[in-house]
């Protein structure tokens, strides 16, 4: 499932291209169908949409109540340990399984999970992107409080030329458009090196991040 890269937070600028979804139904010999969904982002999309395919082959005839099992099972068909697109593929159909388990159950998997608590805090994700001009994240940050958001999160390691200077001023200014009364994250998915982690993580402390997200490789 291909979809458009739009920004409807705070009104933000659409990106080209869009972001691609592998979509999985699997059906029970009941009729009772789970709906699943994973996401690679990448240019292995097509491996991920090939890996989902082999584990949803793996458990045909399996009970789809035994969630836990069928999980162990898929991990144990792989040696490549619990990471990549493994992962990402047994992700789809944990989802599905989940969706069934909730269906054959008619209750909300929130409720067959436990249900701790029937309200969570949410923050606006995706509408301060890297990408966005500084001038265009002051406007749409200052946009997200005023709707009544009171966390969001923004991203580093910037596209292009940059330096620690504006990778700091990106901070710096979208912390002034809401003041410090609201929680600020960012994430940086994995583009620094340790070096920068700790030089720009340092410089951005003032600022007050809520976290400091994914900063480099875990490998």
């Amino acid at each position: 499932v291909a979809l458009p890269q739009i920004e409807p937070l705070a009104d933000g600028p659409t990106t080209p291209g869009s972001k691609n979804f592998v979509a999985l139904k699997l059906g029970t010999d009941q009729g009772v169908e789970g709906i699943g969904f994973t996401f690679f982002g990448g240019s292995l999309d097509k491996a991920l949409l090939t890996a989902v395919q082999a584990f949803g082959d793996l458990i045909i005839g399996d009970d789809p109540m035994r969630i836990e099992q069928i999980v162990a099972k898929i991990r144990a068909s792989t040696p490549a340990g619990p990471a990549g697109i493994a992962t990402l593929a047994l992700s789809a159909i944990d989802i599905a399984l989940w969706d069934i388990k909730g269906k054959v159950h008619n209750q909300p998997v929130g409720k067959l999970a436990g249900g701790h608590r029937n309200r969570i805090n949410t923050y606006a994700s995706g509408a301060l992107m890297r990408h966005f001009p500084l001038d265009q994240l002051e406007k749409s940050a200052a946009l997200l409080k005023a709707r009544g958001f009171k966390q969001m999160k923004t991203q580093l390691a910037l596209p292009g030329d940059t330096n620690q200077v504006k990778e700091v001023e990106h901070i710096k200014v979208i912390r002034e458009a809401v003041g410090y009364e609201i929680d600020l994250m960012c994430d940086i998915n994995q583009r620094w090196d340790v070096r920068q982690a700790i030089s720009i993580g340092k410089q951005v402390d003032p600022y007050r991040l809520f976290w400091l997200e994914d900063v480099t490789a875990p490998d």
